[in-house]
């Protein structure tokens, strides 16, 4: 059988495989707990299959084998998300690389292509280490080998593949002492067994899961834990560099420079950057004076190991009972989140204008919500079509009020009436929404010409409806022109500190808005947000 008859049927493996992954995320996020907590990895991993198979949906019909691979390769890269999701989209990368250069299906095929595998996958990673998925990986790898050596058939061979993986996940915990000191497998190790076996369960005559194949995981209890060090880095920090005016290990060694966990993956065209660090702004400084940057993602790793335990905690417990309408909201940065929850919403997704959660974070999201209707709101105007492709993935109403800023979701919150009818209550918030004016203070990160004039790198800038309205060189300077141009007829100024602007430059900002404007009701709140140290809204 030569590749090209079976590429249909390896579309609907692949598929499967990422269903299956998707369906046990849960499972695997619960065991997430080392080395620090990255995300979720069940998630990320789930997330990183959803652009695989978000890219081979794309594809003309009958594809050949170099198209799937490159579709699979490029996917994957670009969709990351996580450690364990940078590793994946290399395992996959190794993959392709040997499927795409053979010209049959095979037994040795599938062992040459696993060895390529490992050796991209631990190239990526500066310190490997045994009982990850990295392990897993290799002892598939081997098992397959094995059998090829042996004569043993592809069917035969993609059975022991992930029969080696189960039983390495299994023997992971005496490789490595934390996690048999917290009762866990790895997490990655257990999501990469899981694709194998959705992959090979998907193949007519293979019925079988890891608890036939005598796979003890199921002995190891998962208990609540919180191994969060506060001398590990804050943020787990990753994005995309196009173009980059540097080589890769040029670039590897300044990311490692700035932090852990580091992974730099791909090439000039497209470098796929991770790392844990205490300044994430450094490093996407550095990294726009050197090429473009798209895709950003930023996570706060301390607060996502509180929310892991108290969840965990919480397993057991009654189920929250449901509610009429729900609300899932897109914000950067733990203050926001807090504010953002305190007025009734129920999941926030990570993300801003320069971190933009995909489809597919936004969907998840919304089915952790226990509610008979869900609404989305984005925060961000590039956010506002992604937010809007769950209507209709999820068998509930879901609306979309298409809020850009998270002052309009405050006003928006604040507007909900629940006596209305969803579609009138939808309505109301998008009215009160749009009664908002926002501004935003950043920095520009390089050269630019806009209606102010000439902007250098460096400067401040003052931003309202997508447009640099005021230049300067001080926040607070930038801040109080920004408020002067929006303040007209406006009743209430409410200003949201971001995590570098300290208290006391916060209470002066407040203190001279309101001798500048007597007339207005200033509200001060710490934000937490990223790159912006004041967000502004006024209605």
């Amino acid at each position: 059988m030569t590749t090209k008859d079976a590429t249909p049927d390896v579309l609907d493996l692949i598929a499967a495989a990422a269903s299956a992954l998707k369906e046990r995320r849960e499972e695997i996020n619960r065991l997430n707990v080392f080395p620090v907590p990255d995300g979720d990895t069940g998630t990320n991993m789930s997330l990183t299959m959803d652009a695989v198979t978000t890219a081979l949906a794309a594809l003309d019909p009958d594809p050949s084998v170099a198209e799937i691979c490159k579709a699979i390769t490029h996917g994957s890269l670009m969709g990351a998300r996580g450690n364990s999701g940078v590793i994946l989209s290399q395992i996959l990368r190794g993959l392709c690389e040997a499927i795409g250069a053979s010209t049959e299906s095979s037994s040795s095929v599938l062992a040459d292509a696993l060895q390529r595998s490992v050796t991209v996958a631990f190239q990526a990673v500066r310190k490997p280490v045994e009982g990850t998925m990295l392990t897993v990986l290799k002892d598939a790898s081997e098992a397959a080998t094995a059998g090829a050596r042996a004569s043993a058939s592809l069917d035969e061979v993609l059975d022991m593949v992930v029969k080696a993986s189960f039983e390495s996940v299994r023997r992971g915990p005496d490789l490595l002492p934390v996690l048999k000191e917290h009762g866990v497998v790895d997490a990655g190790g257990f999501g990469l067994a899981i694709l194998a076996e959705g992959f090979v369960t998907g193949m007519d005559g293979h019925v079988f899961s890891e608890h036939d194949i005598a796979v003890a995981t199921g002995e190891l209890a998962v208990s609540p834990v919180n191994d969060w060090d506060d001398d590990e880095y804050l943020y787990c920090t990753e994005f995309l560099l196009h173009d980059a005016d540097a080589d890769k290990s040029s670039v590897a060694d300044w990311i490692a420079a700035k932090g852990g966990s580091e992974l730099v993956v791909g090439d000039r065209e497209t470098y796929k950057i991770h790392v844990h660090t205490d300044d994430p702004g450094a490093v996407l400084s550095w990294a726009t004076s050197i090429g473009d940057v798209a895709d950003v993602h930023i996570n706060n790793m301390r607060r996502q190991t509180a929310e892991r335990t108290e969840h965990l905690k919480a397993e057991g417990a009654a189920p929250t009972p449901f509610k009429p309408v729900g609300f899932v909201a897109v914000a950067a940065g733990d203050g926001l989140s807090d504010i953002l929850r305190s007025l009734g919403v129920d999941a926030i997704v990570s993300g801003g204008q320069t971190m933009n959660p995909s489809t597919a974070e936004i969907f998840a999201a919304v089915e952790t919500v226990r509610a008979d209707k869900v609404v989305i709101l984005p925060n961000n105007k590039n956010i506002i079509m992604a937010a809007q492709q769950v209507i209709g993935l999820d068998e509930r109403p879901v609306a979309v009020i298409p809020t850009t800023s998270v002052p309009e979701a405050f006003s928006a919150l604040l507007g909900f009436d629940q006596t209305l009818p969803f579609d009138e209550a939808v309505a109301e918030m998008t009215a009160a929404a749009e009664g908002v004016r926002t501004g935003e203070v950043t920095t520009a990160v390089k050269n630019a010409k806009g209606k102010v004039g000439a902007i250098k790198q460096g400067q401040v800038i003052g931003i309202s409806d997508h447009e640099i309205e005021v230049v300067g060189d001080d926040v607070i300077d930038v801040a109080l022109k920004l408020i002067a141009l929006l303040s007209e007829d406006a009743e209430t100024l409410t200003i949201l500190a971001g995590e570098e602007f300290d208290d006391a430059s916060l209470a002066r900002l407040a203190s001279e808005a309101e001798t500048a404007n007597p007339s207005l009701e200033v509200e001060t709140h710490r934000g937490g947000q990223p790159l912006y140290p004041v967000i502004i809204g006024l209605e």
